[in-house]
């Protein structure tokens, strides 16, 4: 069977990518054979395959039709949207806006990260569980820079386990604030592309926007503010239990963490992991899952991931455990 789509002229070049590299993708990730003359598509294949390319391609020429630039990570991740049984729209995720900044604008590229900033609209309390590149921190923080633009919250909290150094910082060179940049840096280099940088320094020392290490949070009540705890596979169940329990009044936390990487030291148990199970059901906490398919970094990175899930699954050892027995990785 055979049939054939019509591409508004001005939307071509977007839709087609540079040198063709986005119809390569989508010949590639198709059954249906493509063909491209002028702004015609002419589609060959059996009706099911038929049908699902015109859709693919109906739903790439909405995101274009957008003003949104169309890479070819974003074609893979289309079709996989459509492939799916969700029945979700590509260009429906692909062009929900959360913050724009001097001509960039940070947006899910999922449907997992959509359901994740969904989650985070809908709940108090947010995990956001997968592997490195999934967006999980990078998302949230995008989300806690809209709430406070839009006077949701009056600050946002950001922080992590120091665990590299099992948080006795004390044998490091330097000061206080020294020792303990260097693992609260992917915070900041997030903030500087969501913000004026002019401005955060001055909205930290105000106080609106804090970055600390986990074991500061101890003993405080944390009322309208939106908190977020990253790397929160390296906490202990009591550190975990700390944090959630400085919920305020009009506040929202998100914990994100991958629990592929825990490194706490003596194979101690994963905060993360243990909230998984025991908070599971309660109401206005949400688990969200991001998986390799989520990965929006280099395509590789989606499949070392998924590699070191193969070879790491038979061990059920955390990183600190495997360097104490001196077990190769396979």
């Amino acid at each position: 069977m055979r049939s054939s789509m019509t591409v508004p002229p001005e939307l071509v070049v977007g839709l087609l990518g540079l040198a063709d590299e986005n119809l390569r993708v989508l010949d590639q990730a198709l059954a249906a054979d493509l063909h491209v003359r002028g702004n015609t598509f002419t589609l060959t294949g059996d009706a099911t395959d038929l049908a699902l390319a015109e859709r693919v391609i109906a739903e790439l020429i909405a995101v274009v039709a957008s003003g949104q630039a169309l890479t070819p990570e974003a074609v893979r991740h289309s079709v996989g949207m459509v492939e799916g049984a969700e029945n979700e729209s590509p260009a429906e995720v692909l062009t929900l806006d959360i913050l724009s900044r001097r001509g960039k604008t940070i947006r899910p590229k999922t449907l997992n990260q959509k359901r994740y900033v969904d989650a985070i609209d809908a709940n108090t309390i947010v995990f956001g569980v997968g592997p490195a590149g999934t967006g999980k921190t990078y998302l949230a923080m995008a989300k806690a820079v809209r709430a406070l633009q839009t006077k949701q919250v009056t600050r946002i909290i950001l922080t992590r386990p120091a665990v590299e150094a099992g948080e006795r910082l004390g044998f490091l060179p330097g000061t206080l604030s020294e020792k303990i940049d260097p693992y609260l840096r992917p915070l900041y280099d997030a903030l500087h592309d969501m913000m004026d940088p002019e401005a955060i320094p001055k909205l930290m020392s105000a106080g609106v926007i804090e970055v600390a290490p986990l074991a500061y949070m101890r003993g405080r009540s944390l009322n309208d503010a939106f908190i977020i705890l990253d790397e929160a596979q390296n906490t202990t169940a009591e550190q975990m239990k700390m944090f959630l329990t400085r919920l305020g009044f009009g506040s929202k936390i998100v914990v994100t963490g991958d629990i592929t990487q825990v490194d706490l030291p003596g194979g101690a148990a994963s905060g993360l992991r243990s909230a998984m199970r025991t908070l599971d059901g309660i109401d206005d906490i949400h688990f969200a899952e991001l998986t390799s398919a989520d990965v929006v970094r280099h395509r590789l990175v989606s499949e070392i991931v998924d590699a070191y899930a193969r070879a790491e699954a038979p061990t059920e050892m955390n990183r600190a455990q495997r360097r104490a027995t001196g077990r190769p990785r396979r």
